[in-house]
């Protein structure tokens, strides 16, 4: 990373999901999917996918801070998936699929905590949130077939169905924030 960039990593669900929504924003370096939060060292998808290792998926995001804030990150972060299903996002069910926020510094972690709080006060969601806001500790990147899925794979259900619909709310609501093409 250079004096430019810094890093978090956010579970939100499917990573494919995730990736793709951060991956269209203008001063985001890179996007990288993969696991966090867990006890078994270098995880396997497989692995995580029982919710026996303590992983969720996420991504961990390098992004310049001098084009797009840490708190603007987070509040795209809280409209791109549900924060308040505990262990949940629609169809996907299990702790790997929970909410959270790997906060690398203590900066970090009161910029998300007066997200949450705005996000909270202004009513975005009807229910509580339930994102775990949790010291970073190690970032396993996924398996190579995962990174960049949704580019890869736009015919696949999946893709269609659920990905897509997130990636065209990110860009109706976010225009401004999108990479220039």
């Amino acid at each position: 990373m250079t004096v430019n960039e810094e890093s978090i990593a956010l579970a939100g669900g499917c990573f494919w999901c995730t990736e793709a929504v951060f991956s269209e924003l203008r001063g985001v370096r890179s996007v990288l999917p993969g696991y966090s939060g867990g006890r078994v060292p270098r995880p396997t998808y497989e692995q995580v996918c029982t919710g026996r290792t303590g992983h969720a998926e996420a991504v961990d995001i390098v992004f310049d801070p001098g084009a797009v804030s840490l708190a603007d990150l987070l509040r795209i972060y809280f409209t791109a998936h549900d924060p308040t299903t505990r262990d949940r996002q629609g169809n996907d069910v299990g702790t790997q699929y929970r909410s959270a926020i790997f906060y690398r510094t203590p900066e970090q972690k009161a910029v998300a905590e007066s997200v949450m709080r705005e996000i909270e006060a202004a009513g975005v969601w009807p229910r509580k949130l339930v994102t775990e806001l949790v010291p970073f500790t190690t970032f396993y990147p996924a398996e190579e077939y995962h990174r960049d899925y949704f580019r890869r794979n736009p015919e696949k259900a999946y893709c269609q169905l659920v990905i897509a619909p997130k990636v065209a709310k990110l860009r109706h609501q976010y225009a401004e924030r999108l990479r220039s093409t």
